[in-house]
């Protein structure tokens, strides 16, 4: 067993922003206002190297789609220009508890969804995010859209690698 510490990768860095030396970064996580807080430390990778550097966040904000975060130590635009594109990574320790059912968008998306007692309802095309709970929505073959809330009465089984998901139907979902 090796002791390297293994990396979840949380984001990519999609730009500069403004000439203070803050950096755009565009979220892989289910939890970005948890991994990109103040305080938190990250890891950015070299895409074209693979050389790594530790940077702090100093403030961050969320902005659309993506979090603009200040480093500590770079206040100049020209200092952070160089790490555009480069990956955002935490130690796999840091895992968020809750990412033990945390899935990622890729890996949902495309999903068939079946009911626990095995009939087949759809597939998974999207993923909206109104609130405490994401809802996937489920392509029915000849029906209109269900959407199903992520929580457990609901999801019972996620299968990433069979691209399955199990669900017990509870009353009005598919109405």
């Amino acid at each position: 067993m090796s002791m390297e510490p293994e990396f979840l990768s949380v984001g990519k860095i999609a730009n500069t922003h403004g000439i203070k030396g803050e950096l755009k970064i565009f979220p892989f996580t289910d939890f970005p206002e948890i991994r990109f807080a103040k305080g938190k430390e990250l890891l950015m990778i070299s895409p074209e190297d693979g050389s790594t550097l530790k940077v702090k966040i100093i403030s961050s904000r969320e902005q659309k789609n993506v979090y603009v975060v200040k480093l500590e130590g770079y206040d100049n635009i020209n200092q952070v220009e160089k790490y555009k594109g480069w990956d955002v990574k935490v130690p796999k320790e840091e895992a968020v508890e809750a990412e033990e059912n945390a899935f990622y968008f890729h890996e949902i998306i495309g999903c068939k969804v079946f009911t626990v007692e095995g009939e087949e309802l759809g597939t998974i095309t999207d993923i909206l995010t109104p609130g405490a709970n994401d809802v996937w929505v489920v392509k029915r073959k000849g029906g209109k859209d269900v959407l199903i809330p992520f929580i457990e009465d609901i999801v019972k089984d996620v299968n990433v690698t069979e691209k399955t998901v199990r669900i017990e139907v509870m009353e009005g979902l598919l109405d």
